[in-house]
Protein backbone atom coordinates (compact mmCIF):
# COMPACT_ATOMS: atom_id res chain seq x y z
CA UNK A 1 0.00 0.00 0.00
CA UNK A 2 2.57 2.25 0.61
CA UNK A 3 4.22 1.75 -2.29
CA UNK A 4 0.91 2.06 -4.24
CA UNK A 5 0.75 5.35 -2.85
CA UNK A 6 3.75 6.55 -3.46
CA UNK A 7 3.74 6.09 -7.05
CA UNK A 8 0.36 7.66 -7.21
CA UNK A 9 1.47 10.69 -5.73
CA UNK A 10 4.59 10.64 -7.68
CA UNK A 11 2.62 10.19 -10.97
CA UNK A 12 0.68 13.54 -9.87
CA UNK A 13 4.12 14.97 -9.03
CA UNK A 14 5.58 14.59 -12.65
CA UNK A 15 2.85 15.81 -14.09
CA UNK A 16 2.77 18.97 -12.56
CA UNK A 17 6.32 19.28 -13.57
CA UNK A 18 5.81 18.33 -17.24
CA UNK A 19 2.93 20.82 -16.88
CA UNK A 20 5.64 23.80 -15.72
CA UNK A 21 8.00 22.93 -17.92
CA UNK A 22 4.80 23.77 -20.97
CA UNK A 23 4.42 26.74 -18.54
CA UNK A 24 8.07 27.94 -18.92
CA UNK A 25 7.74 27.26 -22.72
CA UNK A 26 4.75 29.59 -23.11
CA UNK A 27 6.43 32.36 -21.17
CA UNK A 28 9.53 32.30 -23.47
CA UNK A 29 6.51 32.17 -26.63
CA UNK A 30 5.08 35.16 -24.28
CA UNK A 31 8.16 37.29 -24.06
CA UNK A 32 9.81 36.84 -27.49
CA UNK A 33 6.32 37.55 -29.32
CA UNK A 34 5.95 40.87 -27.52
CA UNK A 35 2.63 39.40 -26.03
CA UNK A 36 3.29 39.92 -22.47
CA UNK A 37 1.65 43.21 -22.04
CA UNK A 38 -1.61 42.88 -24.42
CA UNK A 39 -4.25 41.98 -21.40
CA UNK A 40 -3.92 44.55 -19.20
CA UNK A 41 -6.72 43.36 -16.54
CA UNK A 42 -5.74 40.72 -13.71
CA UNK A 43 -8.89 38.49 -13.32
CA UNK A 44 -8.69 35.25 -11.66
CA UNK A 45 -11.43 33.58 -12.49
CA UNK A 46 -13.90 35.53 -15.38
CA UNK A 47 -9.84 35.92 -17.37
CA UNK A 48 -9.89 32.07 -18.11
CA UNK A 49 -12.47 33.25 -20.73
CA UNK A 50 -11.27 35.50 -24.07
CA UNK A 51 -13.65 37.80 -25.43
CA UNK A 52 -16.41 35.97 -27.10
CA UNK A 53 -17.19 38.79 -29.71
CA UNK A 54 -16.19 41.38 -31.82
CA UNK A 55 -17.32 44.27 -29.21
CA UNK A 56 -14.83 42.34 -26.36
CA UNK A 57 -12.45 42.49 -28.78
CA UNK A 58 -12.32 45.75 -29.49
CA UNK A 59 -12.61 46.43 -26.12
CA UNK A 60 -9.53 44.49 -24.96
CA UNK A 61 -8.12 46.04 -27.69
CA UNK A 62 -8.88 50.11 -26.93
CA UNK A 63 -7.30 49.35 -23.19
CA UNK A 64 -4.44 48.04 -24.86
CA UNK A 65 -4.02 51.05 -26.49
CA UNK A 66 -3.66 53.08 -23.30
CA UNK A 67 0.06 52.01 -22.46
CA UNK A 68 3.58 52.64 -23.84
CA UNK A 69 3.92 49.85 -25.57
CA UNK A 70 1.04 50.01 -28.08
CA UNK A 71 1.99 54.33 -28.18
CA UNK A 72 5.33 53.72 -29.21
CA UNK A 73 5.95 50.30 -30.94
CA UNK A 74 3.13 49.01 -31.93
CA UNK A 75 0.51 51.86 -32.90
CA UNK A 76 -0.24 50.67 -36.33
CA UNK A 77 -1.08 47.16 -34.53
CA UNK A 78 -4.80 46.18 -36.66
CA UNK A 79 -7.28 44.32 -34.56
CA UNK A 80 -6.13 41.02 -36.01
CA UNK A 81 -2.45 41.72 -35.12
CA UNK A 82 -3.99 42.58 -32.03
CA UNK A 83 -5.59 38.75 -31.17
CA UNK A 84 -2.26 37.31 -32.12
CA UNK A 85 -0.61 38.53 -29.33
CA UNK A 86 -3.45 38.49 -27.00
CA UNK A 87 -3.76 34.76 -27.34
CA UNK A 88 -0.17 34.25 -26.10
CA UNK A 89 -0.69 36.21 -23.13
CA UNK A 90 -3.75 34.19 -22.62
CA UNK A 91 -2.41 30.55 -23.30
CA UNK A 92 0.20 31.67 -20.79
CA UNK A 93 -2.31 32.60 -18.06
CA UNK A 94 -4.79 29.85 -18.47
CA UNK A 95 -2.25 27.38 -18.61
CA UNK A 96 -1.18 28.68 -14.96
CA UNK A 97 -5.04 28.17 -14.17
CA UNK A 98 -4.61 24.38 -15.16
CA UNK A 99 -1.93 23.76 -13.34
CA UNK A 100 -3.95 24.57 -10.24
CA UNK A 101 -6.84 22.81 -11.39
CA UNK A 102 -4.84 19.95 -11.59
CA UNK A 103 -3.14 20.58 -8.57
CA UNK A 104 -6.15 20.98 -6.32
CA UNK A 105 -7.99 18.22 -8.26
CA UNK A 106 -4.95 15.58 -7.68
CA UNK A 107 -4.62 16.68 -4.04
CA UNK A 108 -8.27 15.82 -3.33
CA UNK A 109 -8.21 12.46 -5.25
CA UNK A 110 -4.98 11.38 -3.02
CA UNK A 111 -7.02 12.60 0.10
CA UNK A 112 -9.95 10.60 -0.73
CA UNK A 113 -7.75 7.77 -1.42
CA UNK A 114 -6.23 8.42 1.61
CA UNK A 115 -2.57 8.00 -0.13
CA UNK A 116 -1.20 10.74 1.34
CA UNK A 117 1.01 10.57 4.76
CA UNK A 118 1.59 12.84 7.18
CA UNK A 119 5.37 13.86 6.17
CA UNK A 120 4.11 14.73 3.08
CA UNK A 121 1.60 17.22 4.10
CA UNK A 122 4.95 20.14 4.62
CA UNK A 123 6.30 19.71 1.44
CA UNK A 124 2.38 19.68 0.25
CA UNK A 125 1.98 23.36 1.61
CA UNK A 126 5.31 24.53 0.45
CA UNK A 127 4.51 23.40 -3.18
CA UNK A 128 1.06 25.34 -2.61
CA UNK A 129 3.30 28.36 -1.34
CA UNK A 130 5.87 28.35 -4.24
CA UNK A 131 2.82 28.05 -6.95
CA UNK A 132 0.92 30.91 -4.96
CA UNK A 133 3.66 33.02 -5.10
CA UNK A 134 4.64 32.06 -8.88
CA UNK A 135 1.16 33.65 -9.80
CA UNK A 136 1.75 36.97 -7.65
CA UNK A 137 5.06 37.31 -9.22
CA UNK A 138 4.16 36.90 -12.22
CA UNK A 139 1.09 40.00 -11.99
CA UNK A 140 3.34 41.91 -10.51
CA UNK A 141 6.03 42.22 -13.23
CA UNK A 142 2.99 42.60 -15.96
CA UNK A 143 1.68 45.01 -13.77
CA UNK A 144 4.98 47.09 -13.85
CA UNK A 145 4.90 47.44 -17.39
CA UNK A 146 1.23 48.86 -17.95
CA UNK A 147 1.81 52.58 -18.17
CA UNK A 148 2.87 54.88 -20.52
CA UNK A 149 6.96 54.70 -20.22
CA UNK A 150 7.38 51.21 -20.59
CA UNK A 151 7.57 49.07 -23.67
CA UNK A 152 7.93 45.82 -22.11
CA UNK A 153 8.60 44.47 -18.40
CA UNK A 154 11.94 44.76 -16.70
CA UNK A 155 14.33 41.93 -17.85
CA UNK A 156 15.47 41.38 -14.38
CA UNK A 157 11.60 40.99 -13.19
CA UNK A 158 11.46 38.97 -16.22
CA UNK A 159 14.52 36.47 -14.70
CA UNK A 160 12.96 36.43 -11.28
CA UNK A 161 9.85 34.96 -12.40
CA UNK A 162 11.57 32.60 -14.65
CA UNK A 163 13.72 31.25 -11.57
CA UNK A 164 10.94 31.23 -9.50
CA UNK A 165 9.55 28.84 -11.62
CA UNK A 166 12.32 26.88 -11.94
CA UNK A 167 12.64 26.85 -7.91
CA UNK A 168 8.91 25.42 -8.16
CA UNK A 169 9.98 22.68 -10.64
CA UNK A 170 12.48 21.58 -9.25
CA UNK A 171 11.09 21.17 -5.51
CA UNK A 172 8.62 19.34 -7.15
CA UNK A 173 10.87 17.04 -9.30
CA UNK A 174 12.85 16.69 -5.60
CA UNK A 175 9.11 15.73 -3.90
CA UNK A 176 8.57 13.38 -6.50
CA UNK A 177 12.54 11.72 -6.52
CA UNK A 178 12.16 11.02 -2.80
CA UNK A 179 9.17 8.91 -2.97
CA UNK A 180 10.00 6.21 -5.99
CA UNK A 181 13.85 6.12 -5.49
CA UNK A 182 15.30 3.33 -4.15
CA UNK A 183 17.53 3.97 -1.30
CA UNK A 184 19.86 1.18 -2.69
CA UNK A 185 20.45 3.15 -6.23
CA UNK A 186 22.33 6.09 -4.49
CA UNK A 187 25.70 6.16 -4.31
CA UNK A 188 28.31 8.49 -1.50
CA UNK A 189 30.46 10.28 -3.27
CA UNK A 190 30.95 13.84 -1.26
CA UNK A 191 33.27 15.73 -3.44
CA UNK A 192 31.43 14.34 -7.25
CA UNK A 193 28.32 16.11 -5.53
CA UNK A 194 29.82 19.09 -4.05
CA UNK A 195 31.61 19.24 -7.22
CA UNK A 196 28.34 19.42 -8.80
CA UNK A 197 26.79 21.52 -6.81
CA UNK A 198 28.76 24.00 -7.61
CA UNK A 199 27.78 23.40 -11.30
CA UNK A 200 24.29 24.02 -10.68
CA UNK A 201 24.98 27.10 -8.97
CA UNK A 202 26.90 28.31 -12.30
CA UNK A 203 24.43 26.98 -14.17
CA UNK A 204 21.52 28.90 -11.97
CA UNK A 205 23.15 32.14 -13.29
CA UNK A 206 23.74 31.05 -17.00
CA UNK A 207 19.73 30.69 -16.49
CA UNK A 208 19.45 34.29 -15.20
CA UNK A 209 21.26 35.82 -17.88
CA UNK A 210 19.40 33.87 -20.10
CA UNK A 211 16.35 35.34 -19.55
CA UNK A 212 18.56 38.69 -19.91
CA UNK A 213 19.37 37.50 -23.04
CA UNK A 214 15.74 36.82 -23.92
CA UNK A 215 14.48 39.77 -22.16
CA UNK A 216 17.09 42.69 -23.58
CA UNK A 217 16.51 40.83 -26.97
CA UNK A 218 20.23 40.71 -27.14
CA UNK A 219 20.72 38.38 -29.41
CA UNK A 220 19.97 40.66 -31.74
CA UNK A 221 22.87 43.09 -31.04
CA UNK A 222 25.29 40.38 -32.06
CA UNK A 223 24.11 37.68 -34.42
CA UNK A 224 27.23 36.43 -34.80
CA UNK A 225 29.59 33.23 -33.87
CA UNK A 226 32.39 32.87 -32.65
CA UNK A 227 33.35 36.54 -32.21
CA UNK A 228 30.68 39.05 -31.65
CA UNK A 229 30.22 41.32 -34.00
CA UNK A 230 34.21 40.69 -34.93
CA UNK A 231 35.37 41.41 -31.92
CA UNK A 232 36.52 39.05 -29.05
CA UNK A 233 36.66 41.33 -26.14
CA UNK A 234 33.48 43.81 -27.26
CA UNK A 235 34.56 47.31 -27.13
CA UNK A 236 31.37 48.37 -25.81
CA UNK A 237 31.92 46.46 -22.88
CA UNK A 238 31.61 48.68 -20.01
CA UNK A 239 30.12 51.47 -21.30
CA UNK A 240 27.14 51.58 -18.95
CA UNK A 241 29.30 51.11 -16.05
CA UNK A 242 29.33 49.37 -12.90
CA UNK A 243 26.65 46.94 -11.91
CA UNK A 244 24.17 48.27 -14.80
CA UNK A 245 26.65 47.24 -17.39
CA UNK A 246 26.38 43.73 -16.02
CA UNK A 247 22.48 43.82 -16.36
CA UNK A 248 21.52 45.88 -18.92
CA UNK A 249 24.59 46.03 -21.88
CA UNK A 250 22.89 44.08 -24.10
CA UNK A 251 27.06 43.06 -25.45
CA UNK A 252 28.04 42.23 -21.81
CA UNK A 253 24.92 40.50 -21.04
CA UNK A 254 25.64 38.47 -24.05
CA UNK A 255 29.53 38.06 -23.37
CA UNK A 256 28.93 37.16 -20.31
CA UNK A 257 25.91 34.31 -21.32
CA UNK A 258 28.43 32.66 -24.32
CA UNK A 259 31.57 32.78 -21.83
CA UNK A 260 29.15 30.86 -18.70
CA UNK A 261 28.09 28.26 -21.51
CA UNK A 262 31.33 27.40 -22.30
CA UNK A 263 32.49 26.74 -18.90
CA UNK A 264 29.71 24.92 -18.65
CA UNK A 265 30.62 22.34 -20.84
CA UNK A 266 34.10 21.80 -19.85
CA UNK A 267 32.65 21.11 -16.25
CA UNK A 268 30.32 19.18 -17.14
CA UNK A 269 32.70 17.50 -19.58
CA UNK A 270 34.95 17.14 -16.16
CA UNK A 271 32.67 16.06 -13.63
CA UNK A 272 31.67 13.16 -16.33
CA UNK A 273 34.61 11.78 -16.74
CA UNK A 274 34.96 12.36 -12.77
CA UNK A 275 31.91 9.99 -12.47
CA UNK A 276 32.78 7.18 -14.90
CA UNK A 277 33.71 4.71 -12.59
CA UNK A 278 31.05 4.86 -10.00
CA UNK A 279 28.66 1.96 -9.40
CA UNK A 280 24.81 1.96 -9.23
CA UNK A 281 22.73 1.22 -12.04
CA UNK A 282 20.72 4.49 -12.49
CA UNK A 283 23.43 6.69 -11.76
CA UNK A 284 25.81 4.88 -14.56
CA UNK A 285 23.23 5.21 -16.57
CA UNK A 286 22.22 8.68 -15.97
CA UNK A 287 25.58 10.57 -15.65
CA UNK A 288 26.69 11.28 -19.11
CA UNK A 289 23.21 12.89 -19.49
CA UNK A 290 23.83 16.64 -18.36
CA UNK A 291 26.93 16.26 -20.47
CA UNK A 292 25.53 15.51 -23.71
CA UNK A 293 22.45 18.31 -23.06
CA UNK A 294 24.85 20.95 -22.50
CA UNK A 295 26.95 20.45 -25.65
CA UNK A 296 23.16 20.10 -27.31
CA UNK A 297 22.28 23.47 -25.47
CA UNK A 298 25.49 24.96 -26.90
CA UNK A 299 24.83 24.00 -30.05
CA UNK A 300 21.21 25.64 -29.74
CA UNK A 301 22.69 28.76 -28.07
CA UNK A 302 24.83 29.58 -31.16
CA UNK A 303 22.13 28.72 -33.67
CA UNK A 304 19.79 31.20 -31.89
CA UNK A 305 22.33 33.81 -31.73
CA UNK A 306 22.94 33.25 -35.48
CA UNK A 307 19.38 33.72 -36.45
CA UNK A 308 18.26 36.19 -34.25
CA UNK A 309 17.58 39.02 -37.03
CA UNK A 310 14.64 36.80 -38.27
CA UNK A 311 11.80 37.26 -35.54
CA UNK A 312 10.34 33.95 -36.82
CA UNK A 313 13.87 31.89 -36.25
CA UNK A 314 14.27 33.69 -33.34
CA UNK A 315 11.52 32.52 -31.57
CA UNK A 316 11.44 28.68 -32.41
CA UNK A 317 14.89 28.15 -32.25
CA UNK A 318 14.94 30.20 -28.74
CA UNK A 319 11.99 28.41 -27.24
CA UNK A 320 13.83 25.24 -28.73
CA UNK A 321 17.22 26.61 -26.46
CA UNK A 322 14.79 27.22 -22.98
CA UNK A 323 13.52 23.84 -23.30
CA UNK A 324 16.78 22.16 -23.85
CA UNK A 325 18.21 24.28 -20.66
CA UNK A 326 15.14 23.24 -18.76
CA UNK A 327 15.84 19.00 -19.68
CA UNK A 328 19.75 20.30 -18.38
CA UNK A 329 18.22 21.48 -14.97
CA UNK A 330 16.21 18.24 -14.68
CA UNK A 331 19.07 15.93 -15.54
CA UNK A 332 21.51 17.60 -12.90
CA UNK A 333 18.85 17.66 -10.19
CA UNK A 334 18.41 13.73 -10.75
CA UNK A 335 21.99 13.05 -10.37
CA UNK A 336 22.23 14.99 -8.01
CA UNK A 337 19.49 13.42 -5.78
CA UNK A 338 21.39 10.03 -6.70
CA UNK A 339 24.46 11.46 -4.39
CA UNK A 340 24.58 11.21 -1.30
CA UNK A 341 27.36 12.77 0.93
CA UNK A 342 28.93 11.08 3.64
CA UNK A 343 26.46 12.29 6.64
CA UNK A 344 23.61 11.27 4.81
CA UNK A 345 24.77 7.33 4.69
CA UNK A 346 22.61 5.03 6.21
CA UNK A 347 24.47 3.03 9.42
CA UNK A 348 25.39 -0.45 8.02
Amino acid sequence: MSSKANRAVAVWLFIGVFMIMIQVLLGGITRLTGSGLSITEWKPLLGAVPPLNEQDWQAAFEKYKEIGQYKKINADFTLSDFKFIFFWEWFHRFWARLIGVVFIAGFVYLLFKKYLKKEMIKPMIILFVLGGLQGAVGWIMVKSGLNEEDIRVSHIRLAVHFIAALVLLVYTLWFAFKLITPESERIINPSLRKFLIWIICILTLQLIYGAFMAGLKAAFNAPTWPDINGEWWPASMGRLGGLKDLTDNQITVQFIHRGLAYLLVILLGLWWFKARSEIGKAFRKSASVPFLLVLLQAILGIITVLNSPDPNSLLWWGVAHQFVAMLLLVSLVWVLYLIKSKSFAQPS
